[in-house]
């Protein structure tokens, strides 16, 4: 046989073996004490007959052979291959073929049975390969290490956490261990996107084990920050590294508008309803989130379970094996758990929330297509996301909220920028992207325009300035526009002359145009003090001397407060609700009528989100009209009538078919939150309380309280609204309810800008209107 040569490699005398190296002793040694004899010696025939033997493949793909040679020849070999460049196997083909066990540590317990399925699946040895780790009982245990003695075994996958008892360690030390393979070795780096502890405590005990044996370490995602930590920590001997190209060719990359919850999970709904039979995974950032994602799922004839690490570990695995298998279409899972599902056929990846960062997005992402097909990659993304990440970044030590803080930053400027978001992601990884536009991103399909904000800039830093470097985004924003907030009339900035000089651009105008001044390094936020926007020297020689400062100014990012119905994404995944614009209009003018005749504003009747809902619907029964949004049963009994006749006509004079396919369906889930806040507002628990007991935003609790208003379910707020606005204030906002023929707080906060009232007062004083002159 022909003797494969490693790059770099320089011949070293052997270590003589002895007892098991302290980890003082393991700290000191160097490159040079590290042997290169090859533990197999294959040609290139001879591994392309062995690769088709064991896995039925006539060809390596990308570096993998390259990869597979270092091993074999007895280096140190580091693999960096996106998710589907078929990195696995650069281990598991030698581990096949080489004498002895490879031992493979892999962080994810959830992942191991996929992975082992897999080796076996290839053939007919059962015994072929195993997993240790914490599920299995002492008599599993035991037979698995009968196999691995008798040599039967030829690949064992590990928890790091396995390697850290030591009656374990005493095990291994005494068998024929081919090579150690560290999968997702990102791990290892503090700086990677799912750091773990124990991975640091790898090289020690690999040593205890065996020093001579050669590791192959293998990521998916690692920028060159995370690679230089893996090979430093894993204590790689002079490693041959090999990198692939991160570019996913096949996937397309889209970033969506999260609006109010409740809208983006009816995309999500329906996207997932035109993609019947695909199989998926949508990313959330809690467990209450999956459940509740799941839930909305499973009502619309959908087949999807939830996937977090507070499930029982017998239930995670069942629910693994059902979405392999295909009985089950989607898993939602929380981004933290980071699931490990080895499925090639996956044809989307939603994020419900932003990742953390770059790292997690591109490691998510990268489940789709893993066969080279179709892959969507839609991330839903708003500004209030990101603050929830930022708030969990607040109690913990500094070095951490430092790099948390930079990962957020690169992961909101992915989400925000105009460029082509594959440029970006190969940039982040340190590879050029070869072309300019790629085709397959909304970037690309859908160009936005930039526009210069250089005074509005200059608006920005004239605030900064005047309240000392001492307050945060929402109050700067607060100030801009002229909002005399509690805190702002406290400290009595309502009356330095910066105050309300932003007052000609919205709240989103101004939160899109500070973040990306962060981006660009002209303010900074103060990681000690949570956030404080502070000048940078950039910032400071940018005021003496302005220039140009070109944004993409992102509208479809505002965080909605009105019911403005679904977004259109376009062509790219075609997300968005479809809503008939021309029934859209002839349903706003029937509304205006019947208000009229009922000397109501036309809000009452239904809201706007109602009528998208029966614009994209068609509902043409009372039944059918209490699906849509906001509509309850007493509703569609009081005002529903002539809407489902005008729908009738229009559906049959445009011969149009209904979707009754998808019609959007609500759970349990929703209704016990409503009975919740109706007997909590009926003991006049502040609305605080109420919302802190449900894990809701004040914002969003007064959203589920108008639901519930508009559904036909009288509130009684006053005790609440007496603390929020005076009497005169009160009949002032009535009288204007009772007058305005639109539903925007945007104009009603115009209109009465005398009052100088924020939007909760608003909204609180609209939802009574609605219970008292709409139930």
């Amino acid at each position: 046989m022909a003797k494969t040569v490693a790059k770099k490699s320089a011949a070293t005398p052997k270590k003589t073996t002895g007892t098991a190296v302290t980890k003082k002793a393991s700290a000191k040694k160097t490159a040079t004490q590290h042997t290169t004899a090859p533990i197999s010696t294959f040609s290139e025939a001879e591994l392309l007959e062995k690769l088709n033997f064991h896995f039925g493949f006539d060809a390596f793909k990308g570096k993998q052979l390259e990869a597979i040679n270092s091993l074999l020849s007895g280096k140190d070999t580091f693999i960096i291959m996106p998710t589907g460049g078929g990195k696995s196997l650069c281990y598991q083909l030698p581990a096949m073929i080489c004498d002895g066990v490879a031992i493979v540590v892999s962080p994810l317990i959830a992942l191991m049975k996929n992975q082992v399925d897999l080796v076996r699946g290839y053939s007919d040895n059962d015994n072929i390969a195993h997993f240790l780790n914490s599920t299995l009982n002492k008599t599993q245990q035991r037979e698995v290490k009968d196999d691995l003695t008798s040599g039967r075994t030829k690949i064992l996958y590990v928890a790091p956490e396995t390697l850290t008892k030591q009656d374990n360690l005493d095990f291994f030390r005494d068998l024929n261990i081919s090579f150690f393979a560290v999968d997702e070795a990102h791990c290892i780096s503090e700086w990677g996107h799912d750091f773990r502890p124990e991975y640091r405590r790898l090289r020690d005990m690999m040593d205890e084990i065996n020093e001579q044996i050669p590791v192959i370490a293998l990521t998916a995602t690692a920028t060159p920050k995370v690679q230089s930590d893996i090979v430093k920590n894993l204590g790689l001997r002079n490693p041959n590294i090999y990198i692939s190209s991160f570019n996913r060719t096949n996937l397309y990359y889209e970033v969506q508008p999260k609006v109010k919850k409740e809208q983006t999970v009816r995309n999500i709904v329906k996207f997932i309803s035109q993609n019947k039979g695909k199989s998926g995974i949508i990313y959330t950032l809690n467990r209450k989130t999956t459940e509740e994602l799941a839930e909305v799922l499973q009502a619309n004839n959908i087949k999807a379970v939830a996937y977090h690490a507070g499930l029982d570990a017998k239930i995670r695995a069942e629910r693994q094996d059902k979405f392999l298998n295909e009985d089950v279409q989607v898993i939602v899972a929380t981004i933290a758990f980071g699931m490990g599902i080895d499925k090639p056929d996956i044809r989307f990846v939603i994020h419900f929330n932003i990742p953390k960062s770059i790292e997690n997005y591109y490691q998510e992402t990268g489940r789709a297509g893993r066969d080279g097909m179709e892959g969507k990659c839609i991330l839903y993304y708003s500004h209030s996301d990101v603050a929830k990440l930022e708030h969990l970044m607040r109690d913990k030590p500094l070095s951490e909220r430092e790099v948390g803080a930079q990962l957020i930053n690169e992961t909101v400027a992915f989400a925000e920028s105009n460029v082509c978001r594959r440029k970006i992601l190969l940039h982040y990884f340190g590879e050029e992207a070869k072309q300019e536009n790629c085709g397959l991103c909304d970037n690309c399909l859908h160009p936005k325009e930039s526009i210069d904000t250089k005074d509005e800039v200059i608006k920005v830093m004239k605030v900064v300035k005047a309240l000392d470097e001492h307050f945060n985004i929402d109050y700067v924003i607060n100030i801009l526009l002229g909002n005399p907030i509690p805190q702002v009339t406290m400290f009595r900035h309502n009356n330095i002359p910066e105050f309300g000089i932003g007052k000609d651009k919205d709240a989103h105008f101004w939160n899109s145009l500070i973040r990306q001044m962060l981006l660009s390094t002209l303010l900074r936020k103060d990681i000690e003090e949570y956030g404080l926007l502070k000048f940078t020297d950039k910032g400071k020689a940018f005021m003496k001397k302005p220039t140009e400062f070109r944004i993409v100014l992102n509208n479809q990012f505002e965080d909605a407060n009105e019911d403005d119905g679904d977004y259109d994404g376009g062509d790219g995944a075609g997300t968005g609700a479809a809503a008939d614009d021309k029934l859209f209009e002839m349903l706003k003018e029937l509304r205006q009528r019947e208000a009229k005749k009922r000397s109501l504003p036309p809000f009452v009747i239904f809201l706007e989100n109602s009528l998208q809902d029966m614009a994209t619907m068609y509902p043409t029964t009372l039944e059918e009209l209490e699906k849509m949004q906001g509509v309850s049963k007493g509703k569609a009994i009081k005002f529903g009538k002539p809407f489902i006749e005008l729908i009738a006509n229009y559906v049959e004079e445009n011969d149009i078919t209904k979707p009754e396919d998808f019609v959007m369906k609500s759970v349990v889930n929703k209704s016990s939150n409503k009975v919740y806040i109706i007997q909590n507002i009926d003991k006049k628990i502040p609305l605080e309380t109420i919302a802190k007991n449900k894990s809701l935003g004040l914002h969003e609790l007064l959203e589920e309280m108008e639901t519930i208003a508009a559904s036909g379910t009288r509130l009684n707020l006053d005790y609440a609204i007496d603390e929020m606005l005076d009497e005169y204030e009160q009949e002032e906002v009535i009288e204007y309810f009772k007058g305005c023929e639109t539903s925007s707080l945007d104009i009603a906060q115009k209109e009465l800008s005398d009052l100088s009232l924020d939007w909760e007062q608003l909204k609180i004083m609209r939802i009574k209107f609605l219970s008292v002159y709409g139930n």
